[in-house]
């Protein structure tokens, strides 16, 4: 493994899990940690922002242009992983299993989509 993979895989999970854990403190009421949620959140974000710049310079690549298609991209993206979530608090929270799996599911085949979407099918 290369070193910036390393980087970029220490740096990316970090910043995932502070994401991760920040939603659930902003949107759990049981927790009573929203402002916290909220901060945790965004350093996520912005941690994961950072891994992006990091892997970048020590990889020698360019940053992605900021063009139409990377925009769609990444708003699929999103998209897709708020399905997946829905899901999860469909199965998790509001006890609905068979629809909050079926939810989850289409997150999964959305997201999986996203590879022939950026690394097209040759």
């Amino acid at each position: 493994m290369k070193k910036s993979s390393f980087v970029a895989l220490v740096f990316g999970t970090v910043s995932g899990v502070l994401f991760a854990l920040g939603m659930c403190m902003a949107l759990l009421p049981e927790w009573d940690a929203f402002t916290e949620g909220v901060i945790f959140g965004a350093v996520g974000i912005v941690l994961g922002l950072i891994t992006v710049l990091i892997w970048c310079k020590m990889e020698h690549k360019k940053l992605p242009k900021l063009n139409g298609k990377n925009v769609l991209r990444t708003v699929y993206a999103v998209v897709s992983a708020l399905v997946l979530g829905v899901g999860m608090c469909m199965c998790l929270v509001w006890e609905q299993i068979i629809w909050g799996t079926l939810v989850g599911l289409l997150g999964i085949i959305m997201l999986i989509a996203l590879i022939p979407m950026i690394k097209g099918i040759k």
